[in-house]
């Protein structure tokens, strides 16, 4: 019995996760602290807007084939995330920085915090794309095998 499972879907959301987890580890090493809310947060180390779409987009690809629609809209989506983390999202960490800078200047203090981590750099989005690529492969061989 072949059992009900979106391998595309497994694998973008177990890479999303797996993301999420991974920059909790390294920013809580960084800052000497376990802080949960980098689990929830949109940028850093590694980007797992971009390993998300990427997973999706690559998991398309093995089991639709690269020439079919499903592949191409998939394709689209991912590059519009893509570009988005990086110019927009990274264009409004910009000026998070320089809002927060600009209130501590004037002496002036905020209610809420202003966040610095909403962008990706390029290093970001690579491994998020080789991380997502190679989940989704990963997926693709082993549960393709087991279920």
């Amino acid at each position: 019995m072949k059992w009900p499972i979106n391998y595309a879907l497994t694998a973008s959301v177990l890479v999303q996760v797996l993301c999420q987890i991974t920059k909790l580890i390294i920013y809580s090493i960084v800052d000497k602290k376990f802080r949960i809310k980098y689990l929830f947060t949109a940028g850093g180390m590694p980007s797992s807007h971009s390993a998300f779409v990427t997973s999706l987009t690559v998991s398309v690809g093995l089991y639709s084939g690269v020439s079919s629609e499903f592949f191409a809209i998939a394709f689209v989506f991912a590059a519009v995330i893509i570009y988005d983390a990086f110019r927009l999202r990274g264009t409004v960490q910009i000026h998070s920085r320089v809002i927060k800078k600009l209130l501590q200047d004037l002496g002036r203090e905020h209610d809420e915090e202003i966040p610095e981590m909403v962008g990706h750099s390029i290093p970001e989005i690579i491994v998020g794309i080789i991380a997502g690529s190679a989940f989704a492969v990963l997926v693709y061989f082993l549960l393709g095998k087991l279920i």
